[in-house]
């Protein structure tokens, strides 16, 4: 895992679609933004259960986000 420290306006590019900048840094908590591809799923860990479970089952098995 590769860790990096930012401050709140700086931003970590991920190849040339993918930008993470890092809005507000609270006491308990660090809000950031994302801008990537429309296309692209964005989830949070805690909801990635929920996903996995309501996505429809094709491909020999294989849940698809399609």
């Amino acid at each position: 895992m590769l860790v990096l420290s930012r401050k709140p306006g700086e931003r970590i590019l991920i190849g040339e679609e993918i930008a993470v900048t890092v809005v507000r840094i609270g006491p308990n908590t660090v809000r950031i933004g994302i801008d990537a591809p429309r296309d692209m799923n964005i989830v949070r860990d805690e909801l990635c259960q929920t996903v996995e479970v309501e996505l429809p089952v094709e491909n020999n098995g294989k849940a698809s986000a399609q």
